[in-house]
């Protein structure tokens, strides 16, 4: 069974001024284990498409589905902390909290005991290529790939098998863009987690095991 559905998805946008179509009739099933990425023109409704798996907005028309159950029947704020795990662009760290803070922060929310956290934020830390010289590290202290890591092992420790990515590398040079989506790869392939990115980089969208191509709101061959 599919973890995360979207059936006969639609999306409009209605202001004083205008009505916009942006996702039109989008039907697709992700699976644990692989790596997607949805690709289009600025303006296709990438990110749109996105914000709906990740349970920010629903659908206008059509529905989707978490482990069967659509989003629109489910407490939205518990599904975005326990479901899924949306990394941006732009890294959202908090700027006065170290490195081990930033990634700690979502799991004191949640209630988990702060050694419990410590041993899960380090392992997570690890898993993204950062050892313990970057835990007392502030942010502005790192490159823009590190900061990315840093985005990565916090979305990690939610426990989500869902990822998120809209245009995670959209900040960093060719090196640290391999480096952020050979990792997302590698979290799809070795430890089972759905990983949906949106991305303009056609080079980099080769390295997933499926392409979503939007092109005005819907998906094309």
């Amino acid at each position: 069974m599919s973890l995360l559905q979207a059936q006969n998805v639609h999306y409009i946008y209605q202001s004083k001024y205008q009505t916009v179509h942006a996702i039109k009739g989008i039907h697709f099933a992700f699976e644990g284990g692989r790596f997607y990425a949805i690709v289009g023109k600025s303006g296709c409704g990438k990110t749109t498409l996105l914000s709906l798996l990740a349970g920010l907005d629903l659908p206008t028309e059509g529905q989707i589905l978490y482990d069967g159950k659509s989003t629109a029947e489910r407490n939205r704020d518990h599904y975005r902390l326990r479901a899924v795990s949306l990394v941006c662009q732009n890294y959202n760290l908090f700027p006065l909290l170290t490195v081990e803070e930033n990634v700690t922060y979502p799991m004191l929310l949640r209630g988990v005991k702060p050694e419990q956290a410590g041993k899960t934020v380090r392992e997570k830390l690890t898993a993204v290529g950062l050892d313990s010289s970057y835990y007392k590290r502030l942010p502005a202290m790192l490159s823009g790939g590190e900061q990315q890591r840093v985005a990565i092992a916090r979305a990690l420790v939610s426990d989500a098998k869902i990822i998120l990515a809209d245009e995670p590398t959209g900040n960093l040079d060719t090196e640290n863009s391999e480096l952020v989506f050979s990792l997302l790869q590698r979290l799809a392939h070795e430890e089972g987690y759905c990983v949906i990115v949106v991305t303009h980089d056609l080079a980099i969208a080769d390295m997933a095991d499926e392409v979503l191509r939007l092109k005005d709101g819907a998906l094309v061959d």
